[in-house]
């Protein structure tokens, strides 16, 4: 498949990039200034998924867990602070393949890009190479020069009911539209038993068979670190199969299964199943939005030469 398969989305997309690009992050942002930015990023992202599938989802889960904790800044990448929080602590992964690429990109172009601009790229990337959507980066962010653990406390748990989940993403912006579709995240990646253990012990909307087959690897205590695919069918494809699951009471997470349960999500969720372009348009629009929570920009933060640490 090649890379941009199903990629740049029609002009529905296009037009909801033109006006964000009216604020001061801007598609263009680096053309001058590093022109080989996007070709490094894609190339070492292609190298990392290739060499681990699985890194993918980790880069997608990295940037939104750095964007839903006072914007998309990069704060998640330094040391101490947010990745000690107990949403991500022993859980975020990605950080050395960011740190690459941020290398090879200070090797091209010195003090010129932010590491939350690399991040933003590579999370796109990595979708596009698991064979999802691709969309176009808005970029001109800078990074944070302090991290806030205790924000970390607005990520989505595992174990919110829907009007909980809806609650927690209309207060970065997103209708319940952009966190169905975002949700769909969920269609790579893996997680843990801990967060999944009340569920398949304690949900009753959940298929008896898919919940004995987890509480083989996942028992009621023990084996916390156990993980398991968010999506059983295609773990390392991004698909519109993680809908297909929460028809069937397959969802992995209490949360997961929330988006089809009687609510106001199922027509929605039925509709994605029917109609996968439908997902990644709505994937990629909410994406775009996603990368324009609060960004710093201007002389606002810094452009970090180690994305660990500050300047």
């Amino acid at each position: 498949m090649a890379f941009f398969t199903r990629s740049f989305l029609a002009l529905s997309l296009l037009s909801l990039l033109a006006c964000a690009a009216t604020g001061k992050l801007s598609a263009s942002f680096y053309d001058d200034t590093c022109p080989s930015l996007q070709s490094i990023v894609r190339s070492a992202m292609s190298q990392a998924v290739s060499s681990k599938r699985r890194t993918g989802a980790s880069i997608l889960r990295l940037f939104f867990h750095d964007c839903f904790v006072n914007g998309c800044d990069a704060s998640i990448l330094l040391v101490g602070g947010e990745r000690n929080a107990p949403p991500n602590k022993d859980s975020v992964r990605g950080f050395d393949v960011i740190a690459a690429i941020k290398s090879q990109v200070e090797a091209a172009c010195r003090a010129t890009v932010s590491c939350a601009d690399i991040l933003a790229l590579a999370a796109r990337d990595a979708v596009a190479l698991l064979g999802g959507p691709s969309w176009q980066v808005l970029l001109g962010r800078r990074d944070a020069r302090t991290a806030n653990e205790t924000a970390t406390r607005d990520l989505p748990s595992p174990f919110v009911d829907l009007s909980n989940l809806t609650s927690s993403f209309d207060h970065k912006g997103f209708s319940a539209q952009d966190m169905t579709a975002l949700s769909g995240a969920h269609t790579i990646g893996i997680a843990r038993c801990t967060s999944f253990r009340d569920r398949i012990y304690h949900d009753a909307n959940i298929d008896p068979d898919f919940a004995a087959l987890l509480r083989q690897s996942c028992p009621p205590k023990g084996g916390d670190d156990n993980p398991a695919p968010l999506d059983l069918q295609t773990p390392d494809l991004f698909d519109n199969k993680y809908y297909e699951n929460l028809l069937s009471g397959r969802g992995l997470l209490h949360s997961d299964q929330e988006l089809f349960n009687g609510g106001s999500q199922d027509e929605l969720v039925s509709c994605y199943v029917l109609n996968e372009t439908l997902f990644f348009e709505h994937f990629a629009a909410a994406m775009v939005k996603m990368g324009n929570i609060s960004p710093l920009t201007g002389s606002s933060g810094e452009v970090r030469l180690n994305c660990s640490e500050v300047n």
